[in-house]
């Protein structure tokens, strides 16, 4: 068996010591088709500014297959 690094008498003791903190209530993540739609605008549609010189981003910009 290998050796213990330190007593197990501190074990949780920073995690004991931590002032407990309430959680804050949140909006509700979206999922499915919606998480899609806001992911595919941020990847594709509002990127055009950022991309500048290479234009607009693609889906897929290196299609294997039909390479001339």
């Amino acid at each position: 068996m290998g050796k213990v690094h330190g007593s197990l008498a501190r074990a949780g003791k920073v995690k004991s010591q931590t002032p407990k903190v309430e959680p804050q209530e949140k909006k509700k993540k979206v999922t499915g088709r919606a998480k899609k739609r806001i992911i595919y605008n941020r990847r594709f549609v509002n990127i055009t500014a950022q991309v500048g010189a290479g234009g607009k981003r693609r889906m897929n910009p290196n299609p294997e297959g039909k390479s001339g």
